[in-house]
């Protein structure tokens, strides 16, 4: 009987594939990679005050209201759509915002759920049209990337009486028990702890540097921890990489690839949301240039972050690290003695690098030539 058993060990099939290789076919692999060679170069270069607690958190600032709308882009890149309307998106929530509370005197319980709900709307609609006409949603979402933008400048005239700004805000909502879930710090007493500890740096008069965790880096490490979990361990993820892998092959084996794609639409959207809400609360007004030229920044930290322009492929944590290297060029620059323009071709020398790095991948993966 044992001469007519079969070979296990020589199957491929069940052969324990080595630790390395596992972790070359993770898709934020780059996007970590990234953030230990720009922290090694800023180590190196920039001073030492970017990595004391108030520099950490005035680069993590930034990147965790742009990883809010990477980690939105990433789920629907994945998903295998763009969206190029965000960051317009972020100013028309915000005026609509701006509305339901200066010109409508709503309080922030019923003024955020229906910016929410307005939002989602909106992202429905985008994702309606690429649905039912089959035209890209690069286009689609181009045109809705002007069509936003010129409605909230025409609505914020309106609400304002001319102007393109909308002020007032902070005045509005600042006894509102719900502001501090939105703007501001958190853990103030654990960061006056620190302080008296001296682990953190102080003032002359001993209050901390750092009054407490802005609001907005708990919501994008708590957003991302969600995404994260629905792509790698819920029925929603599967059908997401399915939908964006091959949607014809995913619509066959019962996956209902119009309801997930559309749904996306709204995600991205409601993630454009909540960064409106946030800065407005935050700058106690809202403008029309809010969100300009988001959309790509935020697309480029999904790309960085392991997302394939093709779909089917990708992480929300590498968007997260994507996020990162972002705010920690933008404010890391500051602390060296480097011009501020280089910033622009960092950007362009990552992006083309990610996109490198991943298509590499992405044969590695295939097993394509």
């Amino acid at each position: 009987m044992s001469d007519s058993a079969p070979n296990f060990e020589a199957d491929e099939r069940i052969k324990a594939e080595p630790l390395i290789s596992r972790l070359m076919k993770r898709p934020e692999l780059g996007a970590i990679a990234g953030v230990l060679l720009v922290t090694i170069f800023f180590l190196i270069t920039a001073d030492s005050a970017m990595f004391t607690a108030s520099g950490i958190i005035n680069f993590m600032t930034p990147a965790a209201q742009l990883g809010i709308l990477a980690i939105g882009a990433a789920l629907l890149m994945i998903g295998g759509e763009f969206d190029l309307s965000i960051g317009s998106m972020v100013a028309f929530s915000g005026l609509f915002f701006g509305v339901c509370v200066m010109v409508w005197g709503l309080p922030l319980i019923v003024a955020i759920p229906l910016t929410f709900v307005f939002s989602a709307c909106v992202g429905a609609i985008n994702g309606f049209i690429v649905i039912r006409s089959g035209l890209p949603s690069f286009i689609v979402t181009l045109a809705f990337l002007f069509i936003l933008r010129g409605l909230s400048l025409v609505g914020l005239k309106w609400a304002s009486g001319g102007s393109t700004q909308l002020r007032g805000v902070r005045d509005a909502t600042e006894n509102d028990w719900l502001a501090p879930f939105f703007s501001g710090d958190a853990f103030p007493g654990f960061f006056a702890w620190l302080a008296e500890a001296g682990l953190i740096e102080t003032f002359q008069n001993g209050t901390p540097k750092v009054p407490g965790m802005p609001v907005e880096i708990l919501w994008f490490i708590a957003i991302a921890l969600v995404a994260t979990y629905v792509l790698l361990r819920t029925p929603i993820g599967n059908w997401i990489f399915a939908a964006g892998g091959d949607a014809n092959a995913a619509t066959n084996s019962g996956v209902p690839v119009r309801k997930v794609k559309v749904t996306l639409f709204m995600v991205t959207a409601c993630c454009a949301a909540l960064v409106a809400i946030i800065t407005v609360i935050d700058a106690g007004s809202t403008d029309a240039r809010r969100g300009f030229q988001k959309e790509f920044e935020a697309i480029i930290a999904a790309v960085i972050g392991g997302c394939l322009l093709t779909g089917g492929y990708g992480s929300a944590i590498g968007a997260f690290f994507g996020s990162i290297i972002f705010g920690m060029v933008v404010i890391g620059l500051t602390y060296t003695g480097f011009d501020q323009d280089w910033f622009q071709v960092f950007l362009g020398g990552m992006l083309l690098i990610a996109v490198l790095f991943n298509n590499a991948i992405r044969k590695r993966v295939t097993g394509e030539r």
